[in-house]
Parts: C-alpha cells; sequence; structure tokens
C-alpha cells in the first residue's frame, strides 16, 4: 500500500490579540531542548519541525504511514506538540493559511532565503501563507510523472476544499482561498502541462533552474511535482486545514488520485488534454468560492456545484479507496466537511457573529489543536 505524509505550516500568533509573533527561532528551540531532554540523553531522533520562510511560522512533517487513522492520530499528536513548543516562545499556533489580521513578516535567517528576499522583492515580504501539502510513494520517476499528468484537472477541487484564507491584512478578500492568489505569485507556481515522460519533466526543471531565476529545485512551486527529497508525488495547492480531520481526508483522496493515474498509465490511458490555461481558471475559481459557491467541472471545465465537483473527485477515486480501505472514512469526512464547511466558512462564521478578526484567530488557535 502507498505511504502518504502531510507537511503542515502553522501560524504563530498572540493567545490575546491574534497577532502573528516572529518567534519561530524560540519555538525550534523548545523542540530542540524537549528532543535533548528525552530519556538516554541522546537527543534521541529528530524532532518533526523546522522553519520556514517567515519567522511567524512554523512547519512539521509527518512520518511516512499508511493508515488513515494514524495518520489523524499523528497530526493531532505533532499539533499538540507545535502548541506546547509555541507556548515556550508566548505564542499559540493557529492553523489558518493567511493571517486575518494587519501584519509585516519578517524573513527568516538564512542565506537562502536573503537571497529569495533579494530576487524577488514584495513577493516575499508578503508571502506568510500556510500551506498543507501532501506526499504519497511511487516507485519510480516514470511512474511518477506519469502520475502528475493525469491528475492535473482534479487539483482544484481539493484546493477548495481545503480553503482556509478568506481574510487579508485586516479585511475579507472576497476570497475562501486567498493563499492560492498569493502563492501565484511565484513565477514557477501553479498549474502546469503535460509532461509524458520523467525525462522531459528533469529536463524542464533543469531549464528553469539554469535561467537564474530560481535558486534551486526547492522553489519549483509546481501544484503537484515530483518532490526532491523523498520517492514521492507531493501535491501542494491545499491551504493549511483548520480541523485536524481535513488534511487526512486530502490524503486519503489525494492517494486515490495517485492510484487511479498509475493503473490508468499501466492500463495505456493517456492523460486528458486540458489547456493549462483552462487549469488556471478551474484554480482562480477554487480560490474565490472554496465550497461556497461554482467550481469548474474537472471533466467538463464546465461551470457546477461545489458538491458535484467534490461527488465527480469521490467517484473518480473510489475504486482505489475501496482497495484501501478508506471508502467509508472519505464518504463521512466529505459529508463531515459540507455540512461543518471548510476553515474558510468557519472563519467568516466567527467575524459574521461579531466576534473581531483578533478573536476569529484566537478561536481558530483552540480548533487547531481540538482532536
Amino acid at each position: 500500500m502507498r505511504s502518504v505524509g502531510v507537511e503542515e505550516e502553522l501560524l504563530l500568533v498572540d493567545a490575546d490579540s491574534g497577532a502573528p509573533l516572529a518567534v519561530s527561532g524560540a519555538a525550534l528551540a523548545a523542540a530542540d531542548r524537549r528532543t535533548w531532554q528525552r530519556p538516554g540523553g541522546d537527543g534521541g531522533p529528530e524532532h518533526e519541525f523546522e522553519k520556514e520562510l517567515h519567522k511567524e511560522q512554523l512547519e512539521f512533517a509527518t512520518k511516512p504511514i499508511t493508515e488513515m487513522g494514524e495518520l489523524h492520530e499523528e497530526i493531532v499528536r505533532i499539533r499538540g506538540e507545535a502548541a506546547r513548543h509555541a507556548a515556550s516562545a508566548g505564542a499559540v499556533v493557529a492553523a489558518v493559511a493567511t493571517s486575518p489580521l494587519r501584519v509585516q513578516p519578517s524573513l527568516n535567517v538564512g542565506r537562502r532565503y536573503r537571497w529569495m528576499g533579494e530576487q524577488f522583492g514584495l513577493t516575499v515580504q508578503e508571502q506568510l501563507t500556510c500551506g498543507c501539502h501532501v506526499h504519497v510513494s511511487v516507485a519510480s520517476d516514470e511512474e511518477g510523472v506519469a502520475v502528475l499528468d493525469r491528475i492535473r484537472p482534479w487539483l482544484a477541487v481539493l484546493m477548495a476544499m481545503s480553503a482556509n484564507s478568506p481574510f487579508w491584512q485586516g479585511e475579507d478578500s472576497g476570497y475562501a482561498g486567498y493563499r492560492s492568489r498569493v502563492w501565484n505569485r511565484w513565477p514557477s507556481a501553479g498549474p502546469v502541462d503535460v509532461f509524458g515522460s520523467a525525462d522531459r519533466y528533469h529536463e524542464q526543471v533543469r531549464a528553469m533552474i539554469d535561467t537564474g531565476v530560481l535558486r534551486d529545485e526547492g522553489m519549483i512551486y509546481f501544484d503537484a511535482r515530483l518532490s526532491a527529497t523523498y520517492p514521492t508525488v507531493e501535491v501542494r495547492v491545499a491551504d493549511v486545514c483548520l480541523d485536524a480531520s481535513t488534511p487526512v481526508l486530502l490524503a486519503a483522496l489525494i492517494r486515490g488520485l495517485v492510484e487511479t493515474a498509475s493503473r490508468a498509465w499501466q492500463d495505456g490511458q493517456p492523460p486528458a488534454r486540458v489547456g493549462t490555461s483552462l487549469l488556471r481558471l478551474a484554480s482562480w475559481r477554487a480560490g474565490r468560492s472554496g465550497l461556497d459557491g461554482p467550481l469548474l467541472h474537472p471533466e467538463t471545465m464546465r461551470e457546477t456545484s461545489a458538491e458535484r465537483a467534490v461527488d465527480a473527485l469521490y467517484q473518480h477515486v473510489r475504486e482505489a479507496l475501496k482497495d484501501h480501505d478508506d471508502d467509508e472514512r472519505v464518504r463521512e469526512a466529505i459529508a463531515q466537511l459540507h455540512e461543518r464547511g471548510n476553515g474558510a466558512r468557519i472563519q467568516r462564521r466567527l467575524h459574521a457573529d461579531g466576534q473581531s478578526l483578533g478573536s476569529v484567530v484566537t478561536r481558530c488557535a483552540e480548533l487547531t489543536v481540538r482532536p
């Protein structure tokens, strides 16, 4: 069975005001101390946390996991650890994809981040966004690229399901997932063309780096890419999700997409030739609507309801879900997501009920660590 791993970026905020705090260094130092204080005194395995582009963020990654119940437990556990490390730095963690409050982010230290700041200017300064990345194991780069070519039309639905960034710099953005609009300011971000082979994928990546615009392979910000570190396909379209159950739902669906695409490749079925320009429109529509407006149907690229678009994704991967014993979990999780709403709907509901944006953030911090 294919393993999955989830990376999440969390916002570090003040527990009272909800304002972002530039304390990732202190939170990581707390994680380091906790590692070294484990029984045995040798530090044990390295912890799950690392710094991100800005000091107001803390990132973690789960281990590779095959069972979705275990993945949920792992995400809840690590979010709790993140909260404890943040508390040592005088902060709490909030799984929101953009800060609802006004903020001037602080670039993290390091040669790479300094180069990015000099190269990209305001794009870097305004890039305080928190995403959720899902890795799914593949047997080879050839299989991985075959998967990338075949999952392209479905990624916007995942973006809509995860949308959790309605507010930007103290204002309602008008989008459910405004993070996607900020993220796509990077010149390498967004949907890409069909590659056709692993050789052509790697040729494209090398050519992009050789331009000098990008520093390294880590700046290949495609919506989905081959991981430069692990033997995985990495899907990068999702906002960090407020409820810990939602990244598990995304992981199950993405594993289903990978397995369905791989089977189609092995059967000789060509990828759908959907133009990248249409995929960009689907991405925009998903960021604008989330689950509270129309989406583009992944198979027709025509407007449809969010419920029908999500159901199309579910039906597309259902056989793979059954084979992974994920079908019942996914059906229940989709029903709950439609009923409860994604993070964008919850944030807006809190604000509409009279809570200030700061109170919205602090409430989201509480929901972040809820089991």
